[in-house]
């Protein structure tokens, strides 16, 4: 439909006006990282708590419908996204606990030299490094990621996920989001 304009919808602009919205001279750099890290550990402390409850409640691979369109399903996946290298032997286990754990110290180092200017940028690495901390604990303790999220329309069903996964997909979009707007103070 070319020449069609659509517009934003308004929970999206009240979004973006909130994560924009300047923040009180009388706050330190030092308080919004904190904040910003802070936001990191409420994932994780979130995707824990409802991984606990997913697994203690669900039966595996068993789905408990809650509308049409969406299902609570335990499910254990042990490869990435998409269950990429799910089925490689195990070895695949320490290759993404690897990657994540590096990942998550890039992450920490670059939202330590964030500043106002980068705001949206340090709240999305802050929601992705939660959600990469919170699949690292699962892949540690349990050698696989524990999801339980199931969306699906008549017979097409999308790979369960979790709220770590729910998580790092916000902070990617919202990255996305300040890349395409520009920041000036950017290097």
């Amino acid at each position: 439909m070319l020449g069609r304009t659509t517009s934003i919808p308004n929970y999206v602009v009240a979004a973006l006006i909130i994560l924009r919205a300047p923040v009180s001279a009388a706050t330190t750099l030092e308080q919004l990282r904190t904040r910003w890290f802070g936001v990191a550990l409420i994932v994780i402390g979130l995707d824990q708590l409802s991984k606990n409850a997913a697994n203690k409640l669900l039966d595996l691979y068993q789905p408990v419908p809650v509308t049409s369109f969406f299902n609570w399903t335990l499910a254990y996946n042990e490869g990435a996204a998409f269950s990429f290298l799910s089925d490689a032997g195990g070895w695949q286990r320490w290759l993404f606990v690897g990657l994540a754990l590096s990942i998550s110290l890039f992450l920490v180092l670059r939202i330590r030299t964030l500043t106002r200017a980068h705001a949206l940028e340090a709240w999305a690495l802050s929601l992705i490094l939660g959600g990469a901390i919170g699949n690292v604990i699962d892949r540690l303790v349990f050698g696989h990621v524990i999801d339980f999220v199931q969306l699906h329309y008549q017979d097409w069903y999308w790979p369960a996920f979790n709220v770590a996964d729910s998580a790092i997909s916000v902070g990617v979009v919202l990255l996305i989001v300040d890349v395409m707007r520009g920041n000036p103070d950017s290097p």
